[in-house]
């Protein structure tokens, strides 16, 4: 009887927690708790409802760093999926086959969210968030699957400097400005404008246009790195330093990300280089929470809410723009919160709005649906 030689690869419940955190969000959680500090009126609760609005253009809050959030998350998981597929030469082709076909799926869901179901193609917005995704992505992971550890370290490193250079020597002048870090001046804007088909979200900028692919995909790398080490035996005897490791690598991001910002400022529009350090900073130090409490101390019943969400994250992002969850939610809940007072509406609607969302994920759950890309 042939032996089986494939590794034991332990799935990571923190990974799938802090993915439903990261979605709970978007599924309405902001709505939540913007409704709660306006009811509420509470100082700490009204700050953080300004978290959850994204800044104009240069700057940051809370609500910006949702979406790399979840690109770093799909980082960490690639070397647990590469541990579990991979298993000698002979399948390397497959693992290829398999990364350019999740990038390919994930940037034809995202033309298909835009509603290219219309048809109607020179207005439709080709730029999306699953389409970042998908090719960030993929292109991390090529890089990944090609190259050892110092050299995923370089090529993360140089993307960065290099993208801050682009910027820094080459500004765009077609609209004016001579701020390369502006939306009219920047050379993100004007690949966008002179390459990218369709309309463009901001009309002369897109977040997800072509050029602000390459930060991403350090954003991507980082997550990788982040899971390479956790899934190393490095300081398996001892998981506690493993923890505070990657705590001072978080700590650390966020301080380059932070000076970065004086010559180049934090911006989730053009995902510039100090944006990618400092977010990439917040999202190790949050993964290695949820990994300290979840995986090593084994606390384990507080994230079934979240991993319910986690587990089927682009179902729910997909599900809101293919179903009335807002009809149904009236429908279910709407003449029990009409026995509260008119000031209390707000906050139990976004609630409702919310449960309803769940309870959707939660029947896909138990019945062990889940979408894949």
């Amino acid at each position: 009887m042939e032996k089986n030689n494939k590794p034991e690869v332990k799935r990571l419940l923190s990974l799938d927690a802090l993915r439903g955190f990261d979605m709970f969000w978007i599924m309405g959680g902001e709505s939540m708790f913007i409704a709660l500090g306006a009811l509420t009126g509470w100082p700490v609760l009204q700050w953080w409802a300004g978290e959850l609005h994204h800044v104009a253009w240069h700057g940051f809050v809370f609500y910006d760093m949702i979406f790399p959030l979840f690109l770093f998350i799909a980082g960490i998981s690639f070397p647990f999926s590469m541990a579990k597929r991979f298993h000698g030469p002979e399948n390397r082709k497959s693992l290829y086959i398999h990364v350019v076909k999740r990038g390919i799926i994930l940037v034809l869901l995202g033309i298909i969210y835009n509603n290219a179901v219309n048809f109607d193609f020179t207005n439709l917005r080709y730029g999306s968030v699953l389409g970042r995704i998908g090719l960030a992505w993929m292109f991390a992971a090529l890089i990944f699957m090609n190259t050892r550890l110092t050299f995923r370290v370089i090529w993360c490193a140089g993307i960065l400097l290099a993208y801050w250079l682009l910027l820094v020597i080459f500004p765009a002048h077609d609209l004016g400005s001579t701020d390369p870090f502006s939306m009219e001046g920047s050379l993100t804007g004007l690949v966008d404008r002179m390459i990218m088909p369709g309309i463009l979200y901001l009309k002369i900028h897109d977040p997800e246009g072509i050029l602000s692919l390459l930060p991403a995909i350090s954003t991507a790398l980082l997550g990788m790195l982040t899971g390479q080490f956790v899934l190393s035996d490095y300081l398996n005897k001892n998981p506690l330093k493993k923890v505070l490791f990657m705590a001072m690598a978080g700590i650390a991001l966020m301080v380059i990300g932070k000076l970065w910002n004086l010559t180049f400022p934090i911006n989730k529009n053009l995902w510039t280089s100090s944006f990618v350090c400092f977010v990439g900073g917040i999202s190790l130090l949050l993964f290695t929470l949820f990994y300290l409490v979840i995986d090593i101390w084994n606390y384990k019943k507080w994230t079934t809410f979240f991993v319910v969400i986690g587990v089927n994250s682009i179902t729910i992002y997909l599900a809101h723009r293919l179903f009335d969850f807002e009809y149904t939610t009236r429908f279910l809940f709407g003449g029990l919160i009409k026995l509260f007072p008119e000031t209390w509406f707000p906050f139990l609607g976004a609630t409702a709005f919310v449960v309803t969302g769940w309870i959707f994920l939660y029947f896909l759950y138990k019945k062990k649906i889940f979408l894949k890309v």
